[in-house]
């Protein structure tokens, strides 16, 4: 059995759905996992933000504002008047449930459940258009089955649970269900976070062993570069799972951060596929990577704090740097790159919500200096650091930059430099010069 998973800009539209029906069906089983229609996140997240607010005359301006949208949705995707009215009865029950919670009582809880309506209209809708085409599909609701226990997956249950929901279909092939949303221990609706649905797939995917795991996209698999910013760049074939999830946590938008894990437990293939060319490879993730390729690709990853603690108490101390880490976990917040010397250390983060109370508690150990609007570029590949051209050309591809940190030999795969975000395209370019254009010789 095979997964897919389809984002949001898959299934924006009629024609893109219509598109991913016609990606979806025959050939081997498959589970297909969907997003919510593009740009209906964003809009839930404003419908929970009106009502924290306290503002029930903005939630229902708000959730009006879905009608055009989705009656132009349905209209173009369902021809069949059974189907039709089925769907906008399921509107209908979607926007009186988004109207109808109290301003005064309203939680994270209600929030959750209000984050979750995108997708089960999306799937709701495509397979109402699946049936009508004559395919035996299954909608398998995500509720029945992702379960969540501090956050993370329950894989056993998971597994369990889902073999039961599709023992109940022996004469099916195609299932659907959401991508993001799970219930967690309490039996709550809760969510994956944004991009959850990459590892929906991925959980899925290892729950059932699936033969392969495909994130379709709109863009043909993970390039060498960001192509937003940099000209001239092409898809990646070939990863591992290390140098994919790198990329990933870096920057690299294509992929959840966290997809790569559960496929790679089990040895499952991931394959990055675009909705547009589905004729492309794409990039193929797995345990080996084209080796005469030292470098696979460059990420950015903005919003970077940089935090250098100053001591005297640091030279031939020890704990010193336990009683620092001591910090951050009492805050609940990782840290992406450290360096150290014998009086400072400096370290990166990328969330900043409590970093007035960190700067405040980080002074009872010396100085502290903090630079915001930074931005890390992650070199990545096999072996980097065992490759000493790899590392020349890129510190020779910088060296009219400020650099503020490099991190290297953490990771045999990551070479991370950090930099001013206003140089990041400029640094984007030049190591794509330096690495692409030019012989590592």
């Amino acid at each position: 059995m095979l997964v897919y998973k389809f984002g949001g800009t898959s299934v924006g539209s009629a024609e893109r759905m219509i598109q991913v029906a016609s990606l979806v069906k025959g050939g081997e089983s498959k589970i297909v996992v969907l997003s919510a229609v593009s740009g209906t996140t964003n809009s839930l997240v404003g419908i929970c933000d009106a009502y924290y607010a306290g503002d029930k005359t903005l939630v229902t301006s708000l959730v009006e504002e879905f009608r055009p949208k989705y009656d132009k949705h349905i209209y173009e995707l369902l021809q069949n008047e059974n189907s039709i009215a089925e769907a906008n009865e399921l509107m209908e029950e979607k926007y009186t449930l988004l109207k109808s919670y109290d301003v005064a009582s309203f939680s994270g809880v209600q929030e959750r459940e209000i984050h979750a309506q995108g997708e089960l209209i999306s799937t709701k809708l495509m397979h109402l258009y699946l049936t009508e085409q004559g395919l035996n599909a299954a909608l398998i609701p995500a509720l029945d089955f992702m379960r969540t226990e501090n956050g993370e997956p329950m894989y056993d249950e998971i597994e369990n649970r889902i073999k039961e929901v599709l023992a109940t279909y022996p004469a099916t092939d195609l299932f659907i269900t959401q991508g993001y949303i799970c219930t967690n221990e309490f039996g709550q609706v809760d969510n994956l976070q944004r991009g959850g649905s990459d590892y929906t797939a991925s959980i899925i995917g290892a729950c059932i062993e699936a033969k392969e795991v495909q994130i379709w996209t709109d863009i043909d698999g993970m390039h060498n570069n960001d192509p937003r910013f940099v000209e001239g760049t092409k898809a990646v074939e070939r990863l591992t799972y290390d140098e994919a999830a790198e990329l990933a946590y870096f920057g690299a938008k294509i992929l959840h951060p966290l997809a790569v894990l559960p496929a790679q437990k089990k040895d499952i293939p991931v394959r990055l596929k675009n909705t547009m060319q589905p004729e492309a490879f794409g990039t193929l993730i797995g345990p080996t990577s084209d080796e005469s390729i030292p470098v696979k690709s460059v990420a950015a990853k903005n919003g970077i704090v940089a935090i250098k603690i100053r001591s005297s108490r640091m030279l031939m101390a020890y704990g010193f740097l336990k009683n620092v880490f001591e910090v951050f976990e009492t805050y609940k917040t990782p840290i992406d790159m450290i360096t150290t010397s014998e009086v400072a250390v400096s370290l990166t983060i990328d969330n900043d919500e409590n970093l007035e109370a960190i700067v405040k508690d980080l002074e009872a150990f010396g100085c502290v200096e903090v630079d915001t609007e930074q931005t890390i570029v992650c070199v990545v590949g096999q072996l980097l650091v065992e490759d000493s051209k790899v590392v020349s050309s890129v510190v020779d591809a910088l060296e009219s930059l400020p650099i503020r940190m490099i991190s290297y030999g953490g990771s045999k795969s990551n070479i991370s430099v950090l930099i001013p975000t206003q140089y990041k395209n400029q640094a984007l370019n030049l190591l794509h010069q330096e690495l692409y254009t030019k012989e590592l010789v």
